[in-house]
């Protein structure tokens, strides 16, 4: 903890007087006054663990559960003999501020890091189940909040909307229900929010057979066998293919792995025909000189379905996600 007064000796008399007034402003649930002489004793470098405790308490009822948060964090780092009582306290203030994934994560540390005493572990139990279930039923309001907000984006054609509460809904690990699943086929929803909707099922490990519909194309696949896009072979057969520029012209190369990503997450899961490889890596070579006015390339040379397909996944891609 920081102090703002160094090498500045507090008289014994003072000190004692200090600490009984603000002990007993504490006591007497003067919470104001409480910090401002607790404060006071910390600025002459006074922290015992009386101290710290009643300033985080003060912190604590006055609603400043921000910095108490801090000093917490602060003081576990320590790992001092009041360890586990200031661990105690940074979970009750992760509790009462709703962070209740922060808490089980904290809990789950201990655990598995930490020879806890058994009453402590107990303790620590009870913060953990009950945040468990607090964050179950946080999360079962929100989704619902949120899936309303969703078919209303849709509706409403508000593209960039869709995608951004699909996103969310996909980071406060909701369940997707058969009727975001539906969304996969329906044409009033953007194929990026289409792949924001796969990966969601991807995330939840999904195992039963679903239908996409995008950009004129069809798959129905089980997005558990499907990998991930960031490890999709389509992407690193492709990155193969163009990585001579890696060395060559590193500024081309970035520039064409930024084309290739977009291009797979608007397509994704649908992927291009494997043998396609050096047909699309020839036709992001190609943008992507055009785009630097290179001009190494001709244009007769490369399958322009591609070429403008490729456009076209970057102009929808750009159109959702800004960068």
């Amino acid at each position: 903890m920081e102090h703002e007064t160094d090498n500045v000796i507090l008289f014994p008399k003072w000190r004692s007087a200090l600490e009984e007034e603000s002990l007993q402003a504490l006591k007497e649930k003067r919470y104001d006054e409480a910090l401002v002489k607790l404060d006071k004793l910390l600025s002459y470098h006074i922290d015992d663990h009386e101290i710290i405790t009643g300033k985080l308490i003060c912190l604590m009822e006055l609603g400043y559960y921000e910095e108490a948060q801090d000093i917490c964090e602060e003081l576990i780092q320590s790992k001092n003999q009041n360890y586990y009582h200031y661990v105690h306290m940074y979970l009750t203030i992760l509790f009462q501020t709703n962070q209740f994934e922060q808490l089980m994560k904290q809990v789950e540390y201990e655990i598995e890091n930490n020879a806890i005493p058994l009453p402590v572990k107990e303790q620590f139990k009870q913060l953990y189940d009950m945040s468990e279930k607090m964050n179950y039923d946080l999360i079962a309001e929100k989704s619902t909040t949120y899936l309303d907000e969703l078919f209303q984006a849709i509706s409403s054609q508000h593209f960039q909307e869709q995608w951004l509460i699909t996103e969310n809904l996909r980071k406060m690990n909701a369940e997707p229900n058969e009727e975001v699943i539906a969304l996969l086929t329906s044409e009033d929803v953007h194929p990026v929010t289409k792949t924001s909707i796969f990966q969601w099922l991807q995330d939840k490990n999904y195992s039963k057979a679903v239908t996409v519909h995008k950009l004129d194309l069809h798959v129905s696949v089980k997005p558990d066998d499907i990998a991930k896009l960031q490890s999709q072979p389509f992407i690193k057969e492709t990155l193969l293919m163009i990585s001579g520029q890696e060395q060559k012209n590193p500024t081309l190369y970035q520039l064409l792995e930024v084309l290739l990503f977009r291009y797979i997450y608007v397509r994704f899961p649908i992927m291009p025909p494997s043998e396609d490889v050096k047909q699309i890596a020839a036709a992001l070579s190609y943008i992507g000189e055009t785009y630097l006015n290179l001009h190494t390339i001709s244009e007769d040379e490369i399958n322009k379905d591609y070429i403008e397909e490729i456009k076209l996944c970057e102009t929808l891609y750009l159109s959702i996600i800004e960068e």
